[in-house]
């Protein structure tokens, strides 16, 4: 199979000040690893950015921007959305078909929204995922910490079985696309 890596909502204005993600910036280096390995696999890496028409991630904005310390390079792709689904009225689907791809490893922001719809929207395109299990993390809420969420949300993924393709958790620094 055939991977690509996503990276989803990784952004300056999701990663900074006090609307940051839970441990942001362990995040940003654990996924760091992810693409690097990707890379160095010939593994392309897919980075999706949320726009919003508030002003708050505004396209073009700083807070727009991917984050500071996440490695990005001209040979990435970039897939601009507008709501938590990364597949919905984008280009991806297009995108990972043209680069014959056949499963997706998806990591980034938020747990509780974009990961989840953009991973179960995966399934129902028949993408089977890894999930990064340390490379994604919840806005939060005030009801479970973010520890909860995240092992809430890699329990349930990799439990969902009715689109027939599956989730796989697994551990960045154990990630391997050899």
């Amino acid at each position: 199979m055939k991977r690509a890596v996503l990276v989803i909502d990784v952004q300056q204005g999701l990663c900074s000040g006090s609307g940051a993600a839970y441990d942001a910036a362990g995040v940003i280096a654990r996924i760091n690893l992810v693409t690097e390995k990707a890379r160095a696999a010939d593994v392309p890496v897919v980075f999706v950015q949320h726009e919003s028409l508030d002003g708050y991630l505004e396209f073009g904005s700083p807070r727009w921007e991917l984050a500071e310390g996440l490695i990005a390079t001209r040979d990435d792709h970039r897939i601009r959305k507008t709501t938590s689904d990364s597949f919905l009225r984008t280009e991806l689907d297009t995108t990972l078909k043209a680069l014959a791809v056949s499963e997706l490893v998806i990591c980034g922001l938020h747990t509780e929204y974009c990961v989840d719809v953009t991973t179960r929207q995966a399934l129902a395109h028949g993408y089977p995922v890894v999930l990064v299990a340390d490379g994604h993390s919840p806005e939060g809420n005030p009801t479970l910490t973010p520890e909860q969420i995240i092992a809430h949300h890699n329990a349930l993924l990799a439990n969902v079985w009715s689109f027939g393709p599956r989730v796989h958790t697994v551990l960045s620094a154990n990630l391997d696309f050899e």
